[in-house]
C-alpha cells in the first residue's frame, strides 16, 4: 500500500520539496515552514489581495497570506506574528485582534501543505500595503454584501480565483 511505502524525496529547493511515496507524486514546503492565510473581515468589509502568479501566468484573487518562518530571522516564528506581519506588508492594514480558525489542506492530492486560517479584525490603516519588494500586490477592500459580484467581474476580467474565495462565496449562499 502506498501509505506503507518508503517516501524519498526527488527534488528540493528553497521553498518546496517534491517527494514520492509508492505510486503518489506531491510537493511540500521545504524546511518546515508553514502558511498562513488570513481572512480580515471588518466594517462589513473584506480585504482581498491580488497579484501575478507565476504557475497561472495570470493575477489571481486570494485572502492575504504568507509564509511562517521562510526566512533565516524567522524561524521559529509564531503563526499569529506571522500573519499580522504579512497582514500590514501586503494590504497596509493592522489588526487590533488575531485568532486561529484551524488547519486547512487547499489541494491534498497534490500538495502536502497546509495553512492555518487567521481571523483578524478591528482593523485600522497603517500604508499602501502592495507587499514587498517585487511582489506588486493590489488590495481590495470589498463590501462582504457585494463580494459575489466582485468576484464574478474579477473572473470575468481574467483573474484566478484562489479556493478560499469558495468558502466565502457559500457563505454568502447561505
Amino acid at each position: 500500500m502506498d501509505q506503507d511505502a518508503p517516501e524519498h524525496i526527488v527534488w528540493q529547493g528553497r521553498f518546496i520539496t517534491v517527494k514520492q511515496k509508492g505510486r503518489w507524486e506531491y510537493v511540500g514546503r521545504a524546511r518546515g515552514i508553514r502558511a498562513a492565510a488570513i481572512l480580515a473581515i471588518d466594517d462589513g468589509h473584506i480585504l482581498l489581495v491580488e497579484q501575478y502568479r507565476v504557475p497561472l501566468g495570470k493575477p489571481c484573487l486570494e485572502l492575504p497570506a504568507g509564509l511562517v518562518g521562510d526566512l533565516d530571522d524567522t524561524a521559529g516564528e509564531d503563526v499569529l506574528a506571522a500573519a499580522a506581519r504579512e497582514l500590514e506588508e501586503e494590504t497596509g492594514w493592522r489588526a487590533a485582534s488575531l485568532s486561529i480558525a484551524g488547519e486547512y489542506y487547499s489541494s491534498p492530492g497534490m500538495v502536502s501543505e497546509h495553512f492555518t486560517l487567521v481571523c483578524a479584525s478591528e482593523l485600522t490603516r497603517t500604508g499602501p500595503g502592495g507587499g514587498t519588494e517585487g511582489e506588486d500586490i493590489t488590495v481590495h477592500r470589498v463590501p462582504l454584501a457585494e463580494l459575489a459580484d466582485f468576484v464574478e467581474d474579477r473572473r470575468k476580467a481574467g483573474v484566478g480565483i484562489d479556493v478560499r474565495i469558495m468558502g466565502l462565496l457559500l457563505t454568502a449562499l447561505a
